[in-house]
């Protein structure tokens, strides 16, 4: 198929010439990031980064911003043969608590352009993604989406690493213009409620519920649990005390950034609970853990946590030993399958270390936009919101790279004949746009990360 760009109205167009373009978040919603990009698969063999968390002798694959694609001129025109560019927007964690995951992203974009321009979309056409700051907060997030949808005039965007950066994009840029999102890292199960917004990282729902369990079978019947002010804190919320068989006898959000947490800490303490839940990031566990390893409170309690509190920054940045025994469940890859074993060795070999699964969730998002503007009648966002699922289902042929699947539809293959199967796992986007969940438990022993075991939905 050759899209072409249209010169039709589209909703986004009535917005901007309305002036109603610049919504901004109705009551300018709290700061919220995810996991998105906190836990890791752990890896070929185990091994991951930080950043999204690495596991045991896990390299950094932060290098910062790198592969980061600011250019904003593209051939967005094009005849009825096909287009030299197809454009579109990127909102992604550069800055802020979530850059060491953000980064990351990066190079999973990059990896994944790479594959994609070597095959060529229609008539030899290339990808181009334009990357906006998130700044890991609500306000920049939609700042940033704006420009891609208002300015670059986008009909697809990937974003966000924060669920509540996600959700805010949702609601006050996308969902209103009707332009197609996907996001590369949120997990809150509150993304479920948004069926318009697509993500490659499953909804959280199973892993808190699957956290819930594992605390269960330790033998642990009451837990202290904080988490995050924001949706993937309200997320794990929502579903672990639920879920848990014995009782939350302490449950109370925390802010981002703080210099000290030993307000929570104590209130933990006080009560008789025989494991504590750490539902935060990296930056926030590294204070929690310091302050609580001074007062000697991991010697008298079980730690839990999930894939924000995995990261190599955390073992750099603590004391040796100070939450020895931790357990958690983070999201991960089927790191057996073929397609991402290649993907591990070409990150490897490209930057000299492991990726985590955050960064195979990049790649995904950015070669399933691919394949949706390979398989859509029109660069336009009625046409790919059309067939952006489509592509990803399991009636289709199976492909396992962009080559593949861009060769089957650039020879005239319908959306529906192909099922791209991701690096990250099946993608298989359902009528709310949540992929099935891959998840691994994983320990700490004499300060690394380590694999306990594995569990699929």
């Amino acid at each position: 198929m050759k899209p072409t760009r249209m010169q039709n109205w589209t909703r986004r167009d009535l917005v901007k010439l309305s002036g109603l373009g610049l919504v901004g978040l109705a009551g300018c919603l709290e700061d919220s990031g995810d996991s998105g990009g906190s836990g890791d698969s752990g890896g070929s063999g185990g091994s991951g980064d930080s950043g999204g968390s690495g596991d045991s002798g896990g390299s950094d694959d932060s290098g910062g911003s790198d592969g980061e694609d600011t250019s904003t001129e593209s051939d967005s025109g094009g005849d009825s043969g096909g287009m030299d560019t197809y454009t579109i927007g990127m909102v992604d964690a550069l800055t802020g608590s979530l850059a060491p995951y953000g980064q990351r992203n990066q190079r999973g974009k990059d990896l994944a352009l790479a594959a994609i321009n070597e095959a060529g979309i229609g008539d030899g056409g290339q990808l181009e993604v334009v990357v906006e700051d998130s700044e890991s907060a609500n306000q920049a997030g939609i700042s940033a989406a704006q420009k891609l949808v208002n300015q670059d005039g986008v009909p697809l965007l990937i974003g966000a690493v924060s669920s509540g950066v996600s959700i805010a994009i949702h609601d006050s840029v996308t969902n209103p213009n009707g332009v197609v999102q996907i996001s590369q890292n949120s997990t809150s199960p509150r993304l479920t409620e948004k069926p318009e917004l697509n993500r490659m990282s499953p909804a959280g729902t199973e892993k808190w519920t699957a956290l819930a369990n594992l605390v269960s079978e330790d033998g642990h019947d009451t837990v202290a649990a904080t988490w995050l002010n924001n949706d993937y804190g309200a997320g794990f919320n929502d579903v672990f005390p639920e879920e848990f068989d014995g009782e939350v006898v302490y449950n109370e959000p925390h802010d981002q950034g703080q210099s000290s947490y030993s307000g929570t800490l104590t209130s933990m303490a006080s009560t008789d609970a025989s494991a504590w839940l750490f539902i935060t990031y990296a930056n926030e566990f590294i204070v929690m853990a310091n302050e609580a390893f001074d007062q000697g409170y991991n010697e008298q309690v079980q730690y839990y946590g999930a894939e924000s509190t995995i990261a190599d920054e955390i073992l750099g940045n603590t004391q040796e030993g100070a939450f020895n025994g931790m357990k958690g469940v983070t999201e991960s890859a089927p790191e057996e399958q073929d397609n991402y074993q290649t993907f591990v060795s070409q990150f490897e070999s490209e930057y000299d270390a492991s990726p985590t699964v955050w960064s195979a969730y990049a790649y995904d998002a950015v070669v399933v936009s691919a394949l949706a503007a390979a398989a859509a009648d029109e660069f336009t966002e009625e046409a790919l919101m059309e067939v952006v699922r489509d592509v990803t289902r399991p009636e289709g042929t199976e492909v396992t790279t962009p080559q593949d699947a861009l060769d089957m539809l650039n020879e005239g293959a319908s959306a529906s004949e192909i099922n791209y199967q991701g690096v990250s796992g099946p993608v298989d986007l359902d009528e709310n746009g949540d992929p099935p969940g891959f998840y691994r438990v994983y320990g700490v022993e004499d300060h690394a990360y380590t694999t306990i075991e594995y569990i699929s939905s």
